[in-house]
């Protein structure tokens, strides 16, 4: 076995769990202001459900699991595919959670600040959409992924601006903070569909290429029987399995929405609300 891998230190990397400090704290003291957060609004009254907090919890487990497990290792030594997995992890899974976990009393400390204030523009869906999609590509051009590879501050900030368009992108779908009013349940779904065929094409592209794209995975020799083209098509083929999964589960979570929402509108409409403060009430689940 160990003759088939080329030697020992190829193992190395399946035990290199690595801690960066700058990250790290980042994580801790994201987790210690939300938590400090949800303990105050519980006791104002304002209690955060459970499900959230867990979510946060989860979001950013995950992201420790991807910048500081033997993931991030075998991602840059090793093979594409498991690159791959960690940038779904950061740019995908984590921000799913981290938004799903925020609420806007959650957030309002974070508001009263000007310069966050302009920049909430960013998670207009019409701007959302367009930065994450255009972050997505750039990363995967040759050119900038080399790039990050070979060096670790733009490694990084290919990691953190994943992280922040995946974030964007699923802000106006979880709606921690009011989107625009057109934007509802139907608008959502096509959102969706847009999104994820848009990540689908690139998945495509990796998929069925005839070689590898990126200079940096080209090896002499097969690695664990994987070979360079085998490797790529394997990430391209990750790809298309979580944009499917995350696809599927959105719209089916949309499309119950859509049906509770319709009844309970007609509902309190039937009741003598104004349709329009209808909408508002089944919208932000109050009343």
């Amino acid at each position: 076995m160990l003759a088939h891998l080329g030697g020992p230190e190829n193992l190395s990397p399946l035990t290199s769990w690595t801690f960066d400090p700058l990250p790290a704290s980042a994580l801790v003291i994201a987790a210690v202001a939300y938590y400090r957060r949800v303990s105050t609004l519980r006791r104002k009254g304002t209690a955060v459900a459970v499900w959230r907090q867990a979510c946060f919890a989860f979001g950013l487990a995950t992201l420790a699991i991807a910048l500081f497990s033997p993931i991030d290792a075998i991602g840059e030594e090793e093979f594409f595919f498991v690159h791959m997995a960690q940038h779904i992890l950061i740019g995908e899974v984590a921000p799913i959670l981290i938004v799903a976990s925020l609420t806007g009393p959650i957030l309002r400390p974070v508001l009263q600040y000007r310069v966050i204030q302009h920049l909430r523009v960013l998670a207009h869906p019409l701007v959302a959409l367009p930065v994450w999609a255009f972050t997505l590509y750039l990363w995967h051009l040759p050119y900038f992924y080399g790039a990050a590879l070979g060096n670790d501050w733009i490694h990084a900030l290919e990691h953190a601006s994943f992280f922040t368009a995946g974030a964007l992108l699923w802000a106006p779908v979880l709606e921690p903070l009011p989107a625009p009013t057109w934007f509802g349940s139907g608008v959502k779904l096509v959102y969706i569909v847009v999104a994820r065929f848009t990540s689908m094409i690139l998945a495509n592209v990796l998929l069925w290429a005839n070689g590898p794209t990126y200079d940096w995975y080209r090896h002499s020799v097969e690695r664990w029987g994987i070979s360079p083209a085998a490797d790529q098509g394997i990430a391209g083929g990750l790809m298309m399995v979580v944009d499917s999964v995350v696809t599927i589960g959105a719209i089916a979570w949309l499309f119950l929405k859509l049906a509770g929402e319709s009844e309970r509108r007609q509902e309190l409409i039937e009741g003598g609300m104004e349709p329009e403060a209808a909408s508002r009430v089944v919208r932000y689940g109050r009343g």
